[in-house]
């Protein structure tokens, strides 16, 4: 088996301590890494720091650097998305679909090295200042933490190291446990991009291990992490002062009012964005608000579209879904499921689990305190809930301890902007679904859905201390 090994001040290091990567799709190693511990830690953010002490890169190179490694790993496409179909269980051309999206956030990112801008600040306006100018700079934080999930390893990852990169920042990056091998691929293709020593270094291991001795080191700035609640609101505690950037999940709702063109094709879409990537997904579709009218329309729609999917090898082109994350993991989806069932909720298509492998699945008599509602299943299952008005509807959208995104599909425009308004989400998506991201948007939540907002653009701004800077030619 092919052995990964961290990457530390521009080398591959080997540890005593290994771990076996297994390929979700047949529960077989399929790689080895090396394993992080204490000394290997500090080790990266020695060299983190020291990069940032010492590397002094123009905001053209930074660009060119970034972009440089964007081309590498479009050209390394195929090799990066066989890797992340073992690792994550994702069906192969979901995989290549992510690669894609990878490399245009790093051509974000690469653009926003040339848009760092401060900004004039109109002191002249206020009394006693007619011969003082102002203006702000933004300047690079030091060392950020990447911390990122199994999900999407690829491209949630350039979305933290792009810009981080971009703003000057160096970089110590955590990928998941069960994603490891793609994050020694990405840090591999940034070295051949030319990135100098030390400002893009990989440790390897558990969260519990490696992530507390990163928010342990003082040297860390700032923390970009996307995962679970509890793990991202106790990084938060650990960090202090420092800077927190947490997306962390939700159960994400979507409204389907009556007067949709297409009913079957709204049903289609969401049922699709429940069941990508086996459901794992932290915007995937989880609750759906169908008025009465069109209820029992949607439902059959559903029913018709889910039978047409095939699950099974992720690696095979004809895959549409592929396992969960671990057996573990399924086994809980299929408790929540249980639990709902024996609560009233009717099961219209699916409930079945074989392995790590479970059936997509829709749910109808949900109600709002079973587990497959208010809270994050992370699975290929969703809820179809009958409403009368939008009143009705956008409150049962906001009664959840998330705020992510929502999708709102109708041809009513004043309704579209009452939803817009009065959804308690970071995103409200008109006429798609609470999946739909672009990776040039801010994206990101309110409540415990987290705090901050990706998409390189606007990260890039929480990558960087604003500096007012003021003369006075008074004197």
């Amino acid at each position: 088996m092919p052995r990964y090994d961290l990457f530390i001040n521009g080398k591959n290091v080997a540890t005593m301590r290994t771990q076996e990567v297994v390929c979700k799709g047949t529960g077989k190693p399929f790689a080895i890494i090396s394993v992080a511990g204490k000394e290997e830690v500090k080790a990266a953010v020695d060299a983190a720091q020291t990069a940032f002490n010492t590397v002094r890169l123009t905001p053209y190179e930074r660009y060119q650097l970034i972009m440089k490694a964007a081309n590498i790993m479009l050209t390394r496409q195929e090799e990066f998305a066989q890797n992340l179909s073992r690792e994550v269980g994702k069906p192969i051309r979901d995989a290549r679909g992510e690669i894609g999206r990878a490399y245009q956030t790093l051509i974000l990112s690469a653009e926003e090295a040339k848009r760092l801008v401060g900004q004039m600040i109109p002191i002249q306006g206020a009394p006693g200042c007619e011969k003082r100018l102002a203006y702000t700079l933004r300047q690079p934080l030091g060392v950020v933490a990447a911390i990122t999930p199994f999900n999407f390893p690829v491209n949630l990852a350039c979305h933290k190291i792009g810009p981080a990169l971009a703003a000057g920042n160096t970089v110590v990056y955590k990928p998941a446990s069960a994603t490891p091998v793609t994050a020694a691929l990405l840090c591999k293709t940034f070295a051949d991009a030319g990135l100098p020593a030390g400002c893009l270094n990989l440790v390897m291991g558990s969260g519990s291990e490696v992530g507390t001795l990163l928010t342990d080191d003082p040297r860390i700035k700032m923390f970009s992490f996307t995962g679970s609640v509890p793990v991202g609101k106790e990084l938060q505690r650990k960090a202090g002062f420092r800077r927190c950037a947490l997306e962390l999940g939700s159960n994400s709702a979507n409204i389907v009012h009556k007067d949709v063109k297409n009913l079957a094709k709204v049903a289609q879409m969401c049922a699709k964005y429940a069941y990508t990537n086996a459901g794992q997904v932290c915007i995937s579709c989880q609750r759906v608000y169908v008025q009465q009218a069109v209820y029992t329309a949607f439902c059959q729609a559903v029913v018709e579209y889910t039978k047409t999917l095939k699950v099974g090898d992720p690696l095979a082109e004809t895959t549409d879904i592929g396992p969960m994350i671990n057996e573990k993991e399924a086994l809980r989806i299929e408790e929540w499921l249980a639990e709902a069932v024996k609560a009233g909720a009717k099961i219209l298509c699916g409930g079945t689990r074989q392995g790590v492998f479970f059936a997509p699945t829709a749910l109808t008599s949900t109600t709002k305190d079973m587990q497959v509602i208010c809270k994050e299943t992370f699975a290929p299952i969703f809820s179809i809930i009958p409403y009368e008005n939008i009143e009705e509807a956008v409150a049962a959208v906001n009664d959840s301890t998330y705020g992510l995104q929502a999708g709102v599909f109708t041809q009513d425009l004043g309704l579209a902007h009452y939803c817009a308004e009065h959804i308690q989400t970071g995103g409200v998506i008109i006429n798609d679904g609470s999946t739909f991201r672009m990776d040039n948007m801010p994206y990101g939540g309110v409540k415990d859905s987290g705090i901050g907002r990706e998409g390189p653009e606007y990260a890039i701004k929480e990558l960087t201390e604003e500096k007012i800077v003021v003369y006075n030619f008074g004197l």
